[in-house]
């Protein structure tokens, strides 16, 4: 029996646990071993703690971020909170986070946080406001004050998208739900619609949704001109970008894809990971014979294991150009459908060598 996935802790959780184990020291003393911290759609979940420094009239908390079995960039490093307590203030006790060492800081519109501050995102700074109140029960006033830090912060960001969306310094707190769950889609749909909503705030027309680097990198050579913000990694995501562009009020987008992606874009599949969605070969084989290409193909296209052996096949058919030129025709007809019409596509297509196909 396959063994199941385990979850994880978000930046924000392994936040707000930091930020409460700090408040606990501050006014009792107590350096607890784990916290329950609070999670945004509510309930609990149990966070060890990894270090308590204090620091003068500071405190210094450390929780080490666990993603579970999710390939997560940030997976076991420092998430950090410096804590303080000033005991003149408000009644009740006002909570102040904001982003130290290695949490990025928005320079551009369109995020979930105004430009200058922070790059924590509202469900996560709520839910150290609401861990930093419950860990102060029985502070009747005063303010509490609570730095987030992550001393890798700076480096790590550079493997995420955040210098891209015009997060500078460090990485984003994140998390609407507390919890990692493996492989989730989340997180890459959320860096899909934060991509669009900073275009959008450049006043960016055409979205350029690629499948990954290469295809990014390949526009970009094709189109120089194309400015950065303007190009999405968008994935096997075909239907929510679409969608999502959509919303945002983008009329035009470009995608970028290799022959094997505008395959499964062709079929109409909303989501095109092999694992998930696979090629239909016989499909392939009656689009082949619709171009023209030459019918002895046909058995060997039905029973093949890939789209690239497929292209390879077709190397030195004269119709091999109208085999692409109608799938883009029938990819560009999904994308279009999947905005219900809301927006213009187009296709740039290479092939596995990078050379332009269409």
């Amino acid at each position: 029996m396959e063994k199941p996935l385990r979850t994880g802790r978000t930046t924000g959780t392994c936040a707000a646990a930091a930020a409460m184990a700090g408040i606990r020291f501050l006014l009792t003393g107590e350096r607890p071993g784990a916290v329950d911290a609070p999670l945004p759609p509510g309930g609990f979940l149990a966070v060890p703690i990894d270090r308590i420094d204090p620091e003068g009239d500071e405190v210094r908390v450390t929780v080490i971020k666990d993603g579970g079995d999710d390939p997560d960039v940030t997976h076991g490093h420092e998430i950090q909170a410096v804590v303080r307590l000033d005991r003149d203030g408000p009644t009740p006790p006002a909570v102040t986070v904001d982003g130290g060492q290695g949490v990025g800081r928005a320079t551009l519109p369109g995020l979930p946080v105004n430009v200058g501050e922070a790059a924590i995102n509202p469900d996560p700074r709520r839910q150290i406001e609401e861990a930093a109140r419950l860990a102060a029960t029985g502070l009747e006033s005063g303010r509490i004050l609570v730095t987030i830090e992550v001393p890798e912060g700076e480096a790590i960001a550079q493997k995420t998208m955040n210098p891209r969306l015009g997060i500078v310094g460090g990485i984003s707190i994140l998390g609407t739900h507390g919890i990692v769950k493996p492989y989730s889609h989340a997180s890459w749909m959320a860096t899909i619609e934060e991509g669009l909503s900073v275009a959008r705030a450049q006043r960016l027309d055409l979205a350029v949704m690629t499948t990954g680097r290469r295809s990014e990198r390949l526009y970009q050579e094709t189109r120089p001109d194309t400015p950065e913000t303007a190009l999405i990694q968008a994935a096997d995501f075909f239907e929510f970008s679409m969608r999502a562009a959509a919303d945002h009020g983008f009329r035009r987008v470009a995608w970028s894809v290799f022959f094997g992606k505008l395959v499964k874009q062709a079929q109409g599949l909303p989501y095109t990971h092999a694992r998930t969605y696979p090629v239909d070969f016989g499909l392939l084989a009656e689009r082949c014979l619709e171009a023209g290409c030459d019918p002895a193909s046909e058995t060997t296209i039905r029973t093949a294991n890939t789209a690239r052996q497929v292209l390879d096949l077709l190397k030195d058919d004269p119709a091999r150009p109208a085999l692409v030129a109608l799938l883009a025709s029938r990819a560009k007809g999904a994308a279009e459908a999947f905005s219900d019409g809301r927006i213009s596509v187009e296709y740039l297509v290479f092939d596995f060598d990078g050379e332009r196909l269409f």
